[in-house]
């Protein structure tokens, strides 16, 4: 039997307290914390199993941690309702003859899907036990995300190949792959994952002010993935010395001129959305494509297009205004999504990504992300990916969404 954790099973008489875990969890050294969680749970819990599945960075599956020799049967069955659990970001469980029960959690921190905790058990859990579990997962995913800049181990287990030495800094410069907020939902997706070079983005938040910049990348290899970690820092630098959006593209274009004198540049998106109104202000520089998707309508966002980052000395930006409505998506992708052409097929931006956007009207925004990237390698027939890409959705609630605050 297989569900969803939406009914509650009758009362036993498990223990309720996630204090043991979250201690055991602050007092593990950061490459032990899957070992520290599955003794603490085993022992809180009466449970006869643990295991941690990570998400991949193509989040094409998940993949065991303490048990990466398991059986390519068992892998199966625990990967697909482990699936299930980490797209629906819901609990879910099964029940085996025996009465076991095994209860799949998402591992999941401000938005940021990290993967799936499984937790058997000696029998289906009451509505309360289910509720430590959850408290569990949290801890656990907040521990494992700040475990990443001590330790390895679970960037290991996410990787299914090498990555190139572009990839690897593209992937530490990134903010995360998504947020969930009470007012917006943004996620982003980086393609091909190994071996990407330059298209990159970035977020932040900060009160009702959410900014987010989207690079469409110049070159390919190391070089250009330098060049996008010196402009991402430079806007970076700007916004965290209280620079407007304006003040941002020109401290990075001014960065990137007088280190190349004009023979580099990078086409950059800037988005600031008040996150309580949805008034919203950007920035084309060059730039990437913003669509959005309104009662299942993709329109393009004409923008006024300025300079790339870099061109010129001393280029001065403008800022344009735009108003965002409840129940808005946008989209932002780069030229090699928008402007994909395999086998000299028309580009993928002319028809058929917005039919890839319409449908993903009814999956949240980290879904999305996906949906679009998966019918890009499609059209490109699952071939390698000519470009880079780059997908970001941002989907805005509403100011009647705010009162939720953020969301694990």
């Amino acid at each position: 039997m297989l569900a969803l954790m939406q009914e509650s099973a009758p009362e036993d008489d498990m223990p309720h307290a996630p204090g043991p875990v979250s201690r055991a969890l602050r007092e593990a050294p950061p490459d032990q914390l899957v070992e520290a969680a599955d003794r603490a749970v085993r022992s809180a819990l009466d449970a006869s199993r643990t295991d941690v599945f990570i998400a991949d960075y193509r989040i094409s599956g998940l993949w065991p941690v303490l048990d990466p020799e398991l059986p390519a049967a068992g892998f199966l069955a625990c990967h697909t309702v482990a699936q299930r659990c980490f797209s629906s970001q819901q609990p879910v469980h099964d029940v085996d003859e025996q009465g076991r029960c095994r209860l799949y959690l998402p591992l999941t921190t401000w938005g940021e899907r990290l993967g799936v905790l499984l937790i058997e058990l000696p029998r289906a859990p009451d509505a309360a036990t289910v509720q430590v579990t959850v408290d569990i997962a949290g801890d656990l995913a907040v521990a494992l995300r700040a475990a990443d800049r001590e330790t390895d181990r679970y960037r290991r287990v996410r990787r299914r190949e090498r990555l190139s030495m572009a990839a690897e800094m593209q992937w530490d410069l990134l903010p995360g792959r998504s947020v969930t907020h009470g007012a917006f939902l943004l996620a982003g997706q980086l393609e091909p994952a190994y071996t990407v070079g330059g298209d990159h983005f970035d977020w932040s938040v900060d009160g009702d002010r959410l900014t987010v910049t989207v690079l469409n990348g110049a070159g390919t290899g190391l070089a250009s993935s330098v060049l996008t970690a010196v402009t991402v820092n430079a806007m970076r630098n700007a916004r965290r010395s209280g620079g407007t959006l304006v003040e941002q593209a020109e401290l990075a274009s001014d960065t990137i001129f007088y280190q190349h004198r004009g023979s580099r540049n990078v086409p950059t998106l800037l988005l600031e959305l008040d996150t309580g109104t949805g008034r919203a202000r950007a920035v084309d520089a060059g730039s990437p494509h913003l669509m959005r998707l309104r009662a299942g309508v993709v329109t393009r966002i004409e923008l006024e297009q300025q300079l790339p980052l870099g061109m010129f000395a001393d280029t001065r930006y403008a800022a344009q205004e735009l108003q965002v409505e409840p129940g808005d998506r946008l989209f932002v992708v780069s030229d090699g999504v928008y402007a994909a052409t395999p086998d000299g097929a028309e580009p993928y931006g002319h028809r058929s990504m917005a039919r890839a956007m319409r449908s993903t009207r009814l999956q949240p925004a980290a879904e999305a992300v996906g949906t679009v990237m998966r019918e890009l390698h499609a059209y490109h027939a699952e071939a390698d990916l000519r470009d880079d890409a780059v997908v970001v959705c941002l989907d805005w609630r509403g100011s009647a969404g705010r009162d939720g605050g953020w969301q694990r």
